[in-house]
């Protein structure tokens, strides 16, 4: 197949954004700054959306939708969170166009249509979803609520990459009511384990759980939880946060209910989002110079069938043979396609979906057909092998599963290699501009001193792990004391 190969190793950057383009994806708008997800991103998208909802629906939680525009003064309501958007807000100012009348063709906004009150495309939404719920809970019997709306979302980015940040990008966002501080919390990390499990599970990227630093923390959240993780250039890519919200929304909104003693209380809340930048994980963790890789739990296509031949009668043959293969499958639940395009040769059929990461590939030719075998082709270690046509559906599905593993493995073995204990600023700066990786460090715990490594390096603290063991150190910077080491790295 006929495109252009950036291997990683020359322009990790070109090689993403070219794999992107190659492997049918996604695409640049007309819009500035805004992407079109192509009919094969999406359907990988869709498979995402398949299995958190599921598992969303397990924990408990129902789909809703709030609408996309937030009243200006809503959005005002809780201060820090509108402070922290503040830079990336479109807002709509008129509801109509006219005809300019100095510059006939050319619209402009209607001067009689100035909305009364400004309105804020949404780029999170508690203003909205809290404003509501004021309206819905009046006592303890209305609680816990467990919402969460699949949606798309503005914030204004200057510069863009495609899935990793985009001014538009779909997500979802959870949004729960709750009567006790300690039910908020309990439901804040539940929603993190269900990230972390989707990611290592289905994904098959291993996870950092972690909390965010006050200076990383979500505008308007007590504590932010997140899970990062490392792409194969050694940089961290947060792929979801959950975030505990106390009570700053509820007392911004006035949302207060009766509780069993009859008094008068806060509502406590929180939030949890994931978004198509999950994508962008998927990409840069597994992909390699020849294409995209794909974890099976996620790929639109896991198995695709690739008759050879060169009579009609070979070719009807080998399709019946395919038939029945192909019917074994399915009914594992396995997804197939069957490329019998007659306007490209298996060459180039192979090169195309080898590209668009699809696990397994099946090759059958007269004298396959002739011996009851099929080559078969893994797309995660590129090998080939002749394998029996009895019992293939069985095989078929347990390769599934080992490829499955095998990325998982591989991906927890690259971050193993990329993850280092430092001790002094040094070592910090080799890791850190040099080996390129995580580095596991001790901080002072204050805000200058997180800014200052931050304006030296470009290295942030990605997270408090959860797990963290407490141990007395020294700051890698300052040299003060330390309680614990934090992870540091250079992000997306």
């Amino acid at each position: 197949m006929a495109f252009e190969k950036i291997k990683r190793s020359e322009n990790y950057s070109e090689w993403y954004n070219n794999l992107v383009n190659n492997a049918d994806l996604a695409e640049h708008s007309a819009v500035k700054g805004c992407m079109v997800i192509k009919p094969y991103g999406y359907a990988i998208w869709e498979k995402m959306q398949q299995q958190l909802d599921k598992m969303f629906k397990d924990t408990g939680h129902s789909n809703a939708y709030f609408p996309l525009f937030v009243p200006k003064s809503l959005f005002e309501k809780e201060e820090k969170n509108a402070e922290g958007f503040a830079k990336e807000c479109a807002i709509v100012t008129h509801y109509r166009l006219k005809a300019d009348p100095n510059n006939p063709g050319k619209l402009i906004p209607d001067p009689d249509s100035k909305l009364t009150e400004e309105l804020i495309v949404r780029p999170t939404s508690e203003a909205i979803i809290w404003n509501t719920y004021k309206n819905w809970i009046q006592s303890y019997r209305d609680l816990p609520i467990l919402i969460n709306q699949w949606a798309n979302v503005v914030r204004w980015e200057m510069r863009t990459r495609l899935f990793l940040r985009t001014a538009e990008f779909l997500w979802q966002e959870g949004h729960t009511a709750h009567a006790t501080k300690q039910e908020a919390m309990d439901e804040t990390v539940q929603m993190l384990n269900v990230y972390s499990e989707f990611a290592e599970s289905f994904m098959a990227i291993p996870v950092i759980k972690g909390i965010k630093t006050e200076n990383e923390r979500f505008a308007g959240a007590d504590e932010t939880f997140c899970i990062e993780g490392m792409m194969q250039d050694g940089k961290a890519l947060q792929m979801g946060t959950s975030h505990f919200l106390g009570q700053n929304f509820a007392k911004a909104f006035e949302v207060k209910f009766q509780s069993k003693e009859g008094k008068l209380d806060y509502v406590w809340a929180t939030s949890w989002g994931v978004s198509t930048r999950l994508m962008g994980a998927l990409i840069m963790v597994h992909s390699d110079d020849e294409g995209l890789v794909l974890p099976p739990k996620l790929a639109p296509i896991q198995v695709v069938a690739v008759p050879i031949y060169k009579t009609e009668e070979e070719h009807q043959a080998i399709l019946a043979k395919f038939d029945e293969i192909l019917g074994q499958l399915k009914k594992l639940g396995i997804s197939i396609k069957l490329d019998d395009r007659d306007t490209y040769k298996p060459g180039f059929k192979f090169a195309e979906w080898e590209l668009k990461g699809v696990p397994v590939r099946l090759a059958m030719g007269p004298r396959d057909l002739a011996n009851g075998t099929v080559e078969l082709a893994r797309r995660d270690i590129k090998t080939k092998e002749v394998v029996s046509l009895d019992g293939i559906d069985v095989f078929v599905a347990n390769l599934l599963e080992e490829i499955q593993n095998s990325l998982f493995q591989r991906a927890l073995s690259f971050r193993k290699e990329k993850y280092f204990e430092v001790n002094n600023w040094n070592e910090f700066l080799d890791v850190i501009n040099n080996k390129q990786g995580f580095a596991f460090a001790h901080w002072d715990g204050t805000n200058e001193t997180e800014s200052k490594i931050k304006e030296l390096t470009k290295a942030t603290i990605r997270c408090i792990p959860m797990d963290n063991l407490q141990e007395d150190g020294v700051c890698i910077l300052t040299g003060n004391p330390s309680k614990q080491r934090v992870v540091f790295a250079k992000s997306y």
